[in-house]
């Protein structure tokens, strides 16, 4: 159950940050290795609930990673291809 809380508590805060990232376009002070770290640990939860404990609270690290992969997305786009061509 606290893992659960902990999850959503976790997934709250991601689609504020995919919103921001979306309608300003900005990815000041947004860390692609602080990500990277945070995909890595809800992978590894995926691997542990799929290897250890298969439960519903998987489908919460599932959405997790999506939001965090989403999110890592569109700081690469946004900060390595600003005005939208697919050539730096």
């Amino acid at each position: 159950m606290f893992e659960a809380i902990m999850m959503i508590c976790f997934g709250a805060s991601w689609p504020v940050s995919l919103w921001k990232l979306w309608s300003t376009k900005q990815t000041g002070g947004v860390s692609l290795r602080f990500h990277t770290l945070v995909l890595i640990g809800y992978l590894s939860g995926i691997v542990h609930k799929i290897l250890n404990h298969p439960d519903w609270v998987i489908f919460l690290y599932v959405a997790n990673t999506l939001m965090v992969a989403a999110a890592m997305t569109l700081v690469v786009r946004y900060r390595f291809f600003p005005s939208g061509s697919r050539t730096p």
